[in-house]
């Protein structure tokens, strides 16, 4: 019975709102999206004419993944500050990764 009480008192608390970097990232990869869907993807000033729905869709996919990211770290890690050190470490060592391979 104390079991279905406890239950009952977590379901009426409001949840909060946590702010991490991979909502940051999810959101400028949304806003990269909806910026080349409506002026087109230019690069050193010439037009992608016909890559730009193909840009848009890999920005929208990259969004969704990292969305998702961000939601299997916050079941991993409850508090905040664990989870803004594992998620800034987390970009860090893909940015290492993507330098080194470019």
């Amino acid at each position: 019975m104390e079991a279905k009480s406890d239950l009952a008192k977590n379901a009426d608390q409001p949840r909060k709102f946590r702010i991490s970097p991979l909502n940051f990232a999810t959101a400028g990869f949304f806003i990269l999206a909806g910026y080349i869907s409506i002026n087109g993807a230019k690069i050193t000033g010439s037009p992608y004419e016909h890559w730009s729905g193909t840009i848009t869709w890999i920005f929208v996919l990259f969004g969704v993944v990292v969305s998702l990211l961000d939601i299997i770290f916050r079941n991993f890690f409850a508090e905040t500050k664990k989870l803004w050190i594992v998620e800034l470490s987390f970009i860090t060592l893909v940015a290492i990764i993507f330098l080194i391979v470019k």
